[in-house]
């Protein structure tokens, strides 16, 4: 849609996606959990969440995973507004071909759930797939960037395919794993505890590879860090150098967990669907 660029044409496209994106959302969400209002009475007991987040907090290994999915998902997110412009500024791609990135992040990531919930049904444990989506994401920034030196639309259109492989797999076994902590009820802290610290990383991450892309990519344009390093492709580069080493940090917090799992009693794990990963 988007082969013949104009303004208007992209703004038509943005309206009818937001359209589209409600219209599912609505589909969705409807009656997709009944209301039981005897669970939620003023007389059920509470119990004060001060005192269940220490009972969930008791052990060393929610507080492992809790960080390991932090870094995860900073790792994964910090590119989110840096693909389209990196594609465009630096690789000269078309507003359709930068546009259709998103289309390949995207596919990466339903292959990823995909891969992880048929892991999961085989018994597969939940902490070694999210690590195996690390690895993989060691794999596609590498590949995004040397697309610019090679000059490579293939190579960068491959690396952008594996974050979203690399990205689904982590959330799916990440997810899994800190629904598997939850222990008389916790389910429901489990899942906001996941949600809470996932998110907070990514919209922490986003923002900070966007302002580090431009601050260290005017730094560099005006010549502070040498001739060398004076091109606009010097933020990006920053930026996805830094996702690595994210990615690493991810490893060693959840290197434990995947060791600890190896050595455990066989248990049944959870099952997952597509329809179980929040967002």
């Amino acid at each position: 849609m988007l082969e013949d660029f104009s303004q208007l044409r992209l703004i038509q496209v943005v309206q009818g996606a937001a359209v589209i994106t409600i219209l599912l959302n609505l589909a969705a969400l409807w009656k997709q959990e009944a209301r039981d209002p005897s669970r939620t009475a003023f007389d059920q007991p509470r119990v004060p969440f001060q005192a269940a987040w220490k009972e969930f907090m008791r052990e060393n290994r929610p507080t492992r995973l809790l960080t390991a999915i932090g870094l995860g998902a900073a790792a994964f997110a910090m590119q989110d507004i840096l693909l389209e412009p990196y594609g465009g500024e630096i690789l000269g791609l078309s507003v359709s071909a930068t546009t259709s990135l998103t289309a390949l992040l995207a596919g990466g990531t339903l292959v990823g759930f995909f891969l992880a919930a048929r892991a999961l049904d085989q018994g597969d444990d939940a902490c070694r797939i999210a690590a195996f989506g690390a690895i993989t994401g060691l794999v596609a920034f590498p590949l995004v960037i040397l697309s610019q030196p090679f000059q490579s639309v293939l190579l960068f259109q491959a690396g952008t395919t594996l974050i979203g492989l690399g990205g689904g797999l982590f959330g799916v076994g990440s997810l899994t794993a800190a629904m598997a902590l939850a222990k008389d009820g916790q389910s429901g802290l489990a899942l906001g505890a996941f949600g809470a610290v996932q998110a907070t990383a990514t919209g922490l991450a986003i923002s900070f590879g966007g302002l580090a892309r431009d601050a260290i990519g005017h730094w560099a344009e005006s010549g502070a860090f040498g001739a060398a390093l004076n091109s606009p492709v010097t933020g990006y580069m920053a930026v996805y150098h830094i996702e690595i080493i994210l990615i690493f940090a991810t490893l060693i917090a959840i290197g434990p967990l995947v060791r600890h799992s190896l050595k455990a009693p066989e248990t049944d794990q959870t099952k997952f669907g597509l329809g179980d990963f929040p967002g």
